[in-house]
């Protein structure tokens, strides 16, 4: 028996002995990948010594001799610490992650491959200017520098991910980042989605009804600040001044998703300094690391700095010494789907104004892991490219013997963006910038620029030209063979809306309406925001002159205008009715929740329960004026929707109609639908957060939710990559905290500001800046998540083109040598 005993407790510490070695062995070859920033190396492809160094935040200050040395350390740089990022979004826009993924990937794949965004960015690089295609091809061959060195030193194969799922790293090519790009531009926009969408709610609801559901902005147009009493002097207007899938990977987003910002700017005579003021917060999809990368630039035209997608060679938000820029997404309907009519004599072609013509079509073979290749047969009309019915629920709007193809800005191998955004990043005033934006063609986006005397904000991208006399003015699908439906190229560049120091000096935007143009001039009839805009306009009332401070209290600003516009609306007669209730009874919980809700101020705090008790009615609020209308189809209307909700409540044009619950005999009032939802409401937070209502908490429910896309999927992984934070604001508040709005977790923060900046031109160097996670994509290095927590907390590090400020404190120097001559360090 003892003899027993010991060779189990043998075999036992022989086990932990190994499972400590492997565990070691493990993390050694994990940490591996983790760059020594203190490194020199030789490389070939650059001209002369290049210097990276890296400050006390771990954000790269990069110092070379010429242009083409920069852009190449950049891609050195963001190489070393976003490699595995970087390859994802490339492997994406070629559609071939399920050759490392698997099946679940298919159809991401087999959309890109229709879309053929790869071959159309290829194609687009002999069309850039001759410093662009310097750029592209110098980033390129300082990202296959790192890759070489990564195999040569067998640096932990670059990332831990690349253990996992790839075992080759192909190399890097200028059109890598074109495609890059390109992916922008399909996650930018939601105009497809929310068309399909309207056709489909077309289909079961009156028109009327359709107008509810899915309304035009109800708002004036603000673009400049206007006039407000004797504070300042009215805004000048003036347009002519300047002649889909769920999955993490996905990059096509939901329409609600599908990008949002903030950009607001104030000239000399509106700032207590004297400076103009320029702040930028873009909203995007969180994920662990962010999309943003922090790095600065020592060009030949001078420093630039701020934030840039790993991938691209650009400095996409930022600022030099002389000119400040940001962008905010302009909602612009930039995609139309067509219906189109198969010859029934030849299923090869289609109906065009001229007759029966082939598709253009290719094979194209997917290549999938453990499974057999699946190929393609990809098909284009005139119109663009052909999806299938599956994709998008197109089939359930598709007649039979017809297909659906697309429309979109983006479909051109004649894209200048790049040019555009590189010749911005050399602009030194407002005109230059605004000039370097002719030749931007997608995502369209609201350009806001600051310089020492000045701000302005210029839309940039093509706007689609419509026929006047288009069936549903790119509203629905149309068909394709009509020529009054069909695009005649894009509006100049002059057309785009401009306004330059307004009177009031002072710019905002916030995706609301920026002008009331007609069809087909319009921009589009689905503004991003008719919320935020509000409580904007408030703030900048606030102050006779603004500050950075005051800038950035805006940018964090959690006050919901929503909230207090909608809650003395939906509850009037609610408050305070009857008798108090039995302690315990649902009308007590609601009796309570009301009163709470009467004295707040509709701050979206994260410590306060009143935010979740609003947000959770309102969730429930929507489903029970739409579940018995629309059937399966609500839950692609499950988000609360405040003009529609406000249209209900006021019966606009009949709107109240959707308080009457469809199956019963019974006609319900919409106090009887207010009552129910928020009963509805107040059980859901019971269940989840307990009986005191007192201790629920909105950040509890309201978690930034900064998961990894790939390892945030694997248990116990996820535990130590993804990143969760509680945090105020909401979905409708400046600092937006959008919530997921389905699922197991409708609360939870998914879509946000990752960057953020705000630039002083009194005092350059005072600027500053923050991105929600960190610089590196190792979730072991120390730089995974050590800016989130200042994020979190609405504070930001230092944004200085000082070299001596860089090199303060600095976690590592980088020296780059080429071939042939004497390393430093």
């Amino acid at each position: 028996m003892l003899t027993a005993f010991r060779w189990a407790l043998r075999i036992f510490t022989a086990l932990i002995v190994l499972s400590v070695l492997a565990v070691g062995v493990g993390y050694w070859f994990l940490t591996r990948s983790i760059p020594d920033y203190n490194a020199s190396y030789k490389v070939a492809g650059i001209t002369k010594p290049v210097e990276i160094i890296r400050n006390a935040n771990d954000v790269p200050h990069i110092f070379g001799k010429d242009d083409a040395d920069v852009f190449y350390a950049l891609g050195f740089a963001q190489a070393q610490d976003r490699l595995w990022q970087m390859t994802l979004l490339r492997r994406t826009a070629e559609g071939r992650l399920s050759e490392i993924f698997g099946p679940k990937t298919l159809k991401i794949d087999s959309l890109m491959r229709r879309l053929d965004l790869y071959n159309l960015a290829a194609a687009s690089f002999s069309v850039q200017d001759q410093q662009t295609k310097t750029a592209l091809t110098a980033y390129a061959r300082g990202v296959n520098a790192w890759i070489d060195i990564v195999n040569r030193d067998a640096l932990g194969r670059g990332a831990p991910e690349f253990f996992l799922f790839s075992n080759k790293i192909a190399t890097w090519q200028p059109s890598d980042s074109l495609a890059i790009l390109k992916l922008m531009q399909l996650k930018l926009t939601g105009a497809m989605q929310r068309e399909i969408l309207r056709a489909r709610a077309s289909l079961i609801l009156p028109p009327a009804r359709v107008k509810d559901l899915m309304p035009d902005d109800p708002m004036k147009p603000v673009a400049a600040l206007p006039d407000y009493a004797s504070l300042f002097p009215g805004v000048k207007k003036n347009y002519a001044e300047v002649k889909f899938p769920t999955s993490p990977l996905s990059p096509v987003q939901a329409p609600a998703f599908a990008g949002a910002s903030n950009a607001w700017a104030a000239a000399p005579n509106r700032a207590a300094a004297g400076g103009s003021l320029l702040a930028n917060d873009p909203h995007l999809d969180f994920t662990a690391p962010s999309l943003w990368y922090l790095a600065r630039l020592q060009l030949t035209e001078g420093g630039v700095i701020g934030a840039t997608i790993p991938g691209m060679p650009l400095v996409l938000l930022g600022r030099s010494k002389d000119l400040g820029w940001g962008l905010t997404t302009t909602y612009l309907d930039d995609q139309d789907v067509h219906i189109e009519k198969i010859n029934p004599d030849n299923p090869r072609q289609y109906l065009t104004p001229q007759g029966w013509k082939d598709f253009r079509t290719q094979r194209s073979i997917v290549r999938i892991k453990g499974q057999a290749p699946v190929t393609l047969t990809l098909r284009w009309t005139e119109n663009g490219p052909v999806l299938p019915g599956s994709d998008f629920d197109l089939a359930s709007i598709t007649p039979a013997g017809h297909v659906a193809s697309l429309s979109w800005t983006a479909l051109t191998d004649k894209d200048t963006t790049m040019t555009a955004m590189i010749r911005l990043m050399k602009a030194h005033d407002i005109a230059q910038g605004i000039k370097a934006g002719s030749l931007f063609v997608a995502p369209a986006q609201n350009l806001m620029l600051a310089d020492k005397h000045g701000i302005a904000m210029q839309m940039i991208g093509w706007i689609p030209k419509r026929d006047p006399n288009n069936d549903t003015q790119g509203r629905m699908p149309t068909p394709g063979w009509l020529p009054r439906d069909r695009w005649d190229g894009h509006f100049p560049y002059s057309d785009d809306p401009s306004f330059i120091n307004p009177a009031s000096g002072i710019l905002g935007n916030t995706n609301n309406k920026i002008v009331d143009r007609p069809f087909p001039l319009n921009i589009t009839f689905h503004w991003g925001d008719t919320q935020r805009i509000q409580r904007w306009l408030t703030l900048m009332k606030d102050h006779q002159v603004q500050t950075r401070e005051s800038f950035i209290e805006a940018q964090l600003d959690t006050v919901s205008f929503t909230a207090r516009a909608l809650l003395p609306l939906i509850a009037k007669n609610l408050w305070y009715q009857g008798e108090d209730a039995p302690p315990g009874t649902p009308k007590a919980m609601r009796q309570e929740a009301l009163k709470m809700l009467a004295e707040w101020n509709g701050d979206m705090n994260e410590h306060m329960p009143e935010p979740l008790i609003y947000a959770a009615w309102m969730l429930f609020l929507q489903k029970r004026l739409i579940s018995d209308e629309l059937g399966p189809l609500a839950k692609d209307f499950a988000r609360p929707d405040p003009v529609f909700i406000e249209r209900v409540f006021r019966n606009t044009d009949g709107a109240a109609a959707w308080c009457d619950i469809v199956q019963s005999t019974k006609k319900e009032t919409c106090t009887d639908i207010a009552r129910i939802s928020l009963d509805d409401a107040l059980l859901y937070l019971k269940n989840r957060y307990g009986t005191d209502m007192k201790n629920w908490r909105w950040g509890d429910a309201h978690q930034a939710a900064q998961d990894n896309p790939v390892l945030g999927k694997v248990p116990i992984l996820h535990y130590f990559v993804n990143l969760r934070q509680s945090i105020s604001g909401g979905d409708n508040t400046l600092n937006r905290g959008e919530t997921s709005a389905s699922g197991p977790d409708p609360f939870l923060d998914v879509h946000g500001p990752g960057y953020r900046g705000v630039y002083d031109f009194a005092d350059p160097d005072s600027s500053v800046f923050i991105i929600s996670t960190g610089e590196s994509g190792h979730p072991l290095s120390r730089h995974y998540d050590d800016l989130g927590e200042l994020w979190r907390r609405g504070e930001y590090i230092p944004m200085s083109l000082d070299p001596a400020l860089a090199r303060a404190g600095a976690v590592g120097i980088t020296h780059l040598t080429p071939t042939g001559a004497k390393p430093k360090g």
